[in-house]
């Protein structure tokens, strides 16, 4: 408890240098109630991963304008309170503790990293705050550290709407064994808690598939020269790079990669799937290819209209990645305000808190991204994954489908 609480404390004071965005909508929101609840959303806003966690505040937002639009819940109207992690595990942990510190605040939505994650789940918990990551794929953060024998659920606090790296790296594992033809491989991650877990588990799945790992290797996040490690895999004679990490340090490799003649593909996870990855490796990229969560949200139905209100507005950063798992954790959370409410009318502060955590967990309803429910983890049931390759400059879905890893 005495750490705990120095933590709060600590979080409280530095609530001033989180980079807090306090956005509540540009107008079309309306004065639907007297109360106003908040809901929080952690993600990257500046520097490494902006474009992706941009995605992410603003699917919220755009979940909590439509709400406040419909009057979903009568007597109350929501706001978004960004806070910019920077991708960085102690600011988010600062974060998690201004959220909770707010009385207004009544769920959280985010982060992007997992790793940050890690760092804001045990705030949350005390507080019995729901938080709803878009983003997060790591197993341990729903199934614990042994996860892949005796999986056991961490804290009751914590859902995702993205299926997890479990999943996500055995489906890249097939794809590249049995789609591209591959059988050499060179693995490489950044060390991180995402990256370095979904490179295990893709090297795990394309072994037990036959292939070859002709190396492993890794990098520190912030690195821009590569020329040691383009060498080490030129050397290898692999014909894939398989890359586990985001896509900042991504786009270097491949274009390193290719600059010195290595003409062969990079292949990443869900943290490469960004507009970015391509402006910043140009023709580089071509070729390349990742996994992201889901089924591609331009050919959705229900996000034709999150799609098109999110161009209109002008939102920076890119939606296509995380930004309709934001909208629908969003409105997850809205849902689980309006069954409390309806449950107990009076309903406030803690209380209200706890009741939301429970109703989350009962969600069952269609989002734009496609179905949304729980399970007994707190994993979304949704377990479609595409594989994106960029071709003419563009990310192009290739496959869409799920995996089983028995």
């Amino acid at each position: 408890m005495v750490v705990l609480t120095s933590i709060l404390t600590t979080g409280a004071l530095t609530l001033t240098a989180c980079g807090s965005r306090d956005d509540s909508g540009d107008g079309d929101s309306g004065d639907s109630g007297s109360t106003t609840l908040t809901i929080g959303v952690d993600a990257p806003l500046t520097g490494e991963n902006s474009t992706t966690g941009l995605g992410i505040q603003y699917g919220a937002q755009i979940a909590v304008d439509d709400a406040n639009k419909k009057n979903t819940v009568p007597g109350v109207k929501f706001k978004i309170k960004a806070l910019d992690d920077k991708a960085l595990p102690a600011t988010g942990q600062q974060n998690a503790t201004a959220f909770v510190g707010d009385k207004s605040v009544v769920g959280a939505v985010g982060p992007l990293n997992s790793g940050v994650a890690q760092t804001m789940t045990q705030v949350f918990s005390s507080a019995d705050m729901v938080q709803i990551s878009p983003a997060n794929t790591n197993p341990e953060l729903t199934m614990g550290k042994n996860w892949q024998t005796k999986p056991e659920r961490p804290y009751k606090t914590y859902f995702r709407t993205a299926t997890t790296d479990a999943l996500q790296g055995g489906f890249a594992a097939d794809y590249a064994y049995t789609g591209l033809k591959k059988k050499n491989v060179f693995v490489v991650d950044d060390k991180q808690t995402y990256g370095a877990g979904l490179a295990k588990l893709f090297n795990e799945a394309f072994t037990k598939l036959g292939g070859k790992v002709a190396e492993t290797d890794h990098i520190n996040t912030g690195d821009k020269d590569f020329g040691a490690l383009v060498s080490k895999i030129k050397a290898s004679k692999a014909d894939l790079v398989y890359y586990g990490g985001q896509y900042d340090e991504s786009a270097l490799i491949t274009k390193q990669l290719k600059d010195a003649g290595v003409k062969i593909p990079l292949f990443g996870g869900d943290g490469m799937f960004a507009s970015t990855y391509i402006e910043t490796a140009g023709t580089a990229s071509e070729g390349d290819l990742a996994t992201a969560i889901g089924v591609p949200v331009d050919t959705l139905p229900g996000a034709k209209a999150f799609v098109q209100t999110y161009k209109d507005k002008g939102y920076k950063g890119d939606y296509g990645a995380y930004g309709a798992y934001a909208y629908d954790a969003t409105t997850a959370i809205i849902n689980a305000v309006k069954a409390a409410k309806e449950a107990k009318k009076d309903i406030t502060g803690n209380e209200l808190r706890s009741k939301v955590v429970e109703e989350v967990q009962k969600t069952d309803f269609e989002g734009i991204s496609g179905k949304l429910a729980f399970d007994e983890f707190g994993d979304t049931t949704n377990k479609q994954l595409t594989v994106y390759q960029v071709e003419k400059g563009k990310w192009k879905a290739v496959k869409t489908g799920t995996y089983d890893p028995s």
